[in-house]
């Protein structure tokens, strides 16, 4: 296959993506699940023509993934305002990520436990990638909503996401089942904190300091250097991104003590906040792409045409259904559509998936269960969005 080739292909993902994009808007059809589709059709027709279609190395996956995450939770973030009014929404949103998920991956682990046999916790652990909400696909699919319920939708997932990244490490531990691990564990949410703080720090004086025209994929790699080194130390390092983006976006209610100001400079940030918020979301754009179309290359159809796959697939989405539907209903007395049905798996699930140690791997937990759960919490999420209503505007009446 000639350079030429490649670039071609390269192409033609990135229109047909857009073309997602814009079909998405009209029918409410999350994109990422057109390309998903669009990934399965190509390795199909590449079977087809050219006998066996290349294999997707799991690591390329995990580094598009990797990338795709910060810069999706990073475009979020760069959306959220901090005001005294948002307080009760972040706290609902917080609230329900985490009691949510921990009554899901209880409820999920409990099931592996017994159906299967497997250990507590090898079933905890593949639990959590199939109880955690992905803020890659939930963020850009709820766009459209507006008000409250998107920025709980923007929040909770992003929650989700960070919680599920420190439960799924803590559930790694070697000794999670005993009382040490609790303090182990907190040791290393304080330490996340203080390098939360440090590292937005020293972005934010970064993006207010450097002059060069070539800045902001400066500052995404750092942002990605500091991520990468405190995810080796098993730290949540989505903190940190989610950190970030909050403090440029709410510069001015942060640093409003006088030596804040002298070394952060945030009205150099809010002028630099525009060209920073387009560059993110083009850029996230681009990698969720490649990303979720190599996913959908990487599954083997014929793997899929199992009627016990396709119902432990739904026996698992009914029981997230379940916990979701009641915590809403009944604890948190709020709103059922959109937010039952916007719940999906994705990116972050792929990407814990694929950072379970072979010993803690569960037979019949794989990679098909993986994208069934995918696909049907998507279709779930498309349901949502097509009977959720815009409230109508000024004007509209």
């Amino acid at each position: 296959m000639g350079p030429y080739t490649i670039l071609i292909g390269l192409s033609l993902a990135v229109l047909l993506s857009y073309v997602f994009d814009l079909a998405a808007r009209a029918t409410k059809v999350p994109s990422v699940l057109m390309l998903l589709l669009a990934g399965i059709a190509l390795s199909q027709a590449a079977a087809y023509w050219g006998g066996v279609p290349v294999a997707v190395p799991p690591v390329l996956l995990q580094l598009f993934g990797i990338v795709g995450l910060i810069l999706i939770v990073l475009e979020g973030s760069l959306d959220l305002r901090l005001t005294r009014d948002k307080a009760p929404l972040i706290r609902r949103s917080f609230l329900a990520a985490v009691l949510i998920m921990g009554v899901q991956v209880a409820a999920i682990a409990a099931l592996l436990h017994f159906y299967v046999g497997a250990r507590w916790q090898s079933s905890l652990l593949n639990a959590v990638p199939l109880a955690v909400v992905s803020s890659a696909v939930a963020i850009p699919s709820v766009a459209g909503l507006g008000g409250d319920k998107q920025e709980f939708i923007v929040y909770e997932s992003t929650f989700s996401d960070i919680v599920g990244i420190m439960l799924f490490n803590f559930i790694l531990q070697d000794d999670f089942a005993q009382g040490w691990s609790v303090v182990t564990f907190g040791r290393d949410v304080l330490a996340v904190a203080v390098v939360a703080v440090l590292s937005t720090a020293l972005l934010a004086w970064l993006l207010g300091r450097l002059r060069s025209h070539v800045k902001f994929f400066l500052l995404f790699a750092f942002l990605v250097l500091i991520y990468s080194i405190a995810k080796m130390l098993h730290l949540s390092s989505l903190v940190l991104v989610l950190a970030f983006g909050l403090a440029v976006n709410n510069a001015d209610q942060l640093l409003q003590h006088p030596l804040l100001r002298r070394f952060l400079h945030p009205e150099q940030l809010a002028r630099e906040l525009h060209q920073l918020k387009s560059i993110t979301a083009e850029s996230a754009f681009l990698i969720r792409t490649f990303f979720f179309l190599l996913f959908g290359y990487s599954i083997t159809l014929s793997n899929l045409a199992s009627v016990s796959l396709l119902l432990q697939g739904a026996l698992i989405v009914g029981v997230l259904t379940l916990v979701r539907y009641v915590y809403l209903r009944y604890v948190a007395r709020t709103d059922l559509v959109p937010e039952l049905f916007i719940a999906p798996k994705g990116l972050i699930s792929v990407l814990l998936f694929y950072s379970i140690p072979a010993r803690f791997l569960i037979g019949e937990v794989s990679e098909n269960i993986l994208f069934v759960v995918i696909l049907l919490t998507g279709l779930l999420m498309m349901v949502g969005l097509q009977l959720a209503r815009k409230a109508p505007e000024l004007g509209e009446y």
